[in-house]
């Protein structure tokens, strides 16, 4: 006796040169083998200081002046920068780890606090040198250089903090459907 208010299967007539229906399990894959991928974000910040001016070979003294105020000091200023810096992947089923923290700290210190740390922008860093160094052209440069040494398609996220109201988020060049 079928349970839980189940009706009896109703006999169906077959007619004449028609297949049955297929049953809804016969349309879906079969489940994978194993445990499922699983897709998780990793973060892990640091902070380095620095400093820059922030001028434009592009634009005249005054028009400098008047866009950056006084970012544009001759002198220049400094900043403790706070970087967060978030990749993405599956989760070893092995390891249980998207990336080695491990991995990633020294990824970090050869891109980010080796080229920056203590540095003038402006004249250490030879990116700088026709760049000029706002925080999003800074969260380019770390994404550039932390592109260069982490697996390949891991990179989600950089996160730039030049002061705690001031911050920037880079997720690489991101395409703009067509209209």
């Amino acid at each position: 006796m079928p349970g839980c208010g189940a009706r009896p299967p109703s006999p169906r007539r077959r007619r004449a040169g028609r297949s049955p229906l297929p049953s809804p399990a016969a349309a879906m894959p079969p489940p994978p083998a194993g445990p499922p991928a699983r897709t998780a974000r990793v973060s892990r910040c640091l902070s380095f200081s620095a400093c820059h001016r922030l001028h434009s070979k592009s634009l005249s003294d005054e028009e400098n002046l008047k866009l950056f105020g006084k970012c544009n000091n001759p002198n220049g200023h400094g900043h403790n920068y706070k970087v967060v810096v978030t990749v993405r992947g599956e989760i070893d089923p092995t390891s249980g780890m998207v990336i080695n923290l491990t991995d990633l700290k020294e990824y970090m210190q050869e891109a980010i606090m080796e080229p920056l740390d203590h540095k003038n922008l402006d004249k250490d860093v030879a990116y700088f040198a026709d760049v000029v160094s706002t925080t999003e052209n800074v969260a380019v440069y770390i994404w550039e250089n932390l592109q260069k040494r982490l697996p390949a398609g891991t990179l989600y996220k950089v996160k730039v903090y030049e002061t705690d109201q001031n911050i920037v988020v880079y997720k690489g060049e991101e395409t703009t459907p067509e209209k």
